[in-house]
């Protein structure tokens, strides 16, 4: 396997299984503090918006090294 194809793996999995890891803290932490229903959507949604920047950074450098 070449190292810039392990890397590239390597990173989204990553990247991912950290997401995965952030929702369950932001998860815990409305259930522990008793944010409620539309706190915990407030928290979800900070956290969304910071996972929906990495996908679209991801998409324009695809699009921009002709990854399409």
């Amino acid at each position: 396997m070449q190292p810039e194809l392990f890397e590239e793996i390597m990173m989204y999995s990553l990247v991912t299984a950290l997401i995965a890891f952030m929702a369950f803290i932001v998860w815990d932490l409305a259930k522990k503090s008793k944010a409620g229903r539309f706190g915990t959507m407030i928290l979800f949604l900070a956290l969304g918006l910071g996972v929906a920047g990495f996908l679209i950074k991801s998409l324009v450098v695809a699009g921009l090294e002709g990854g399409f």
